[in-house]
């Protein structure tokens, strides 16, 4: 813009000499509009507008000034301003650039984060400094640390925590160390997410098979459990009836058993004509026999 308020300048003195010269009012004209619009040029390449939710750096001649906030800015004519946005800016670790991640027993995964991050503004001249634009902030340091934290915070877990029990756990430890890391070069991290973990096919061979061991030693032991208890249940019947055994043999004596032959003898001789013989061990036992049958 400065450059073409230059040249609008010496097109407006050009015009205007000759225009003298010669006494033509087109000329003259001409080199008044050529003077207004350098003019308007002039002013433009002194002023420039950050939109909302941005940042500049102003650089004039290899010099850095302060930020510049969002709005009309009066700079010099040979300042360039380079903008950073504040809203969130989203980095997606995945596809190609999926993390490789190793367990503290050596298992390969797959992890796939998506860290939110933004410029902090009071912060933008060092940025400017360490990295020259967004698109390098994001590639040479919210990246790589992000990718660094990513695998060591795994390297602490065994694979089945990474892969299905302690996601939670580790997405919130990832969070809090790349917040940790980046908030002093003045990157503030919003969100973390692990959005998933997926196993390579060797450590999948090895969760299946231990799956399968896991299922198979369930049932072993359930089928132990059962035996035990029918071997217990087999046990206290068998004690039972020997128990009941002991206290029926204790309980028929001679006696209790000459008493029920003759209550039985009683009910007998109600119902038929009987007559009593010798029952039991001893010859004054009787014995209940039916005369109605031969």
């Amino acid at each position: 813009m400065f450059v073409l308020f230059v040249i609008l300048l010496i097109t407006a003195a050009v015009l205007y000499l000759v225009a003298r010269g010669s006494d033509t009012k087109g000329l003259r004209l001409g080199a008044l509009g050529a003077l207004i619009a350098g003019l308007f040029a002039g002013v433009a390449s002194c002023v420039h507008v950050v939109s909302a939710y941005e940042v500049g750096v102003p650089v004039t001649f290899g010099k850095v000034g302060a930020p510049m906030t969002s709005g009309v800015n009066v700079t010099s004519p040979f300042t360039n301003v380079t903008t950073f946005s504040t809203r969130p800016v989203d980095l997606n670790l995945s596809d190609k650039d999926v993390v490789e991640v190793r367990s503290s027993q050596g298992g390969v995964m797959y992890a796939e984060v998506t860290v939110k991050w933004a410029v902090t503004p009071a912060r933008a001249v060092e940025l400017y400094r360490l990295a020259g634009s967004e698109e390098a902030i994001q590639q040479r340091l919210v990246f790589p640390d992000s990718r660094e934290i990513v695998r060591n915070v795994f390297a602490r877990h065994t694979s089945e925590e990474g892969y299905t029990s302690a996601r939670e756990k580790i997405n919130a430890e990832i969070a809090d160390l790349i917040k940790e890391r980046l908030a002093p070069r003045g990157i503030a991290v919003t969100t973390v997410n692990l959005r998933n973990v997926k196993p390579s096919e060797q450590l999948q061979t090895q969760i299946d098979r231990k799956i399968q061991q896991e299922q198979a030693t369930e049932r072993a032991t359930e089928a132990a459990r059962t035996a035990k208890a029918e071997a217990e249940r087999r046990r206290i019947e068998a004690e039972g009836i020997a128990r009941a055994n002991r206290v029926l043999n204790d309980s028929l004596s001679d006696k209790v058993l000459a008493n029920q032959c003759i209550e039985a003898f009683k009910e007998a001789a109600a119902k038929h004509p009987v007559y009593a013989v010798p029952c039991g061990g001893g010859a004054s036992n009787p014995l209940i026999v039916d005369g109605t049958r031969n």
